[in-house]
């Protein structure tokens, strides 16, 4: 059995659709390091293949195996994940979010 490669590395500068912040991207950067949300454009990390492009919002945070990871939902399709967070990141929202509970609906990313 072939193993698709799940990741594509996307080296990508934005402005964030809520807080207007000009991002330069790293090719792992998928949010915005002020407010923290993002925008739905992947499938997998970097394939740009969503076909939604809501912003996602971040509920929560926690933390998996001493990485702190960011809870999304999208604001359009109600699609959630975790990302990582980014050293670049506002810390101090990070901490803000880790206080909210974290309740999954489970949506996933439909396949087409």
């Amino acid at each position: 059995m072939i193993r698709k490669k799940r990741f594509t590395k996307r080296i990508e500068n934005f402005t964030c659709g809520v807080c207007g912040t000009e991002t330069k991207g790293s090719g792992y950067t998928d949010h915005c390091p002020k407010c923290l949300w993002s925008r739905h454009v992947d499938i997998f990390p970097g394939d740009r293949k969503a076909k939604c492009g809501g912003l996602m919002k971040p509920l929560g945070a926690t933390q998996k195996e001493g990485k702190w990871r960011i809870f999304y939902r999208c604001q359009e399709c109600e699609y959630e994940r975790f990302n990582e967070a980014s050293p670049k990141d506002d810390f101090q929202k990070i901490i803000e979010l880790s206080a909210r509970p974290i309740k999954p609906t489970h949506r996933k990313e439909k396949k087409k």
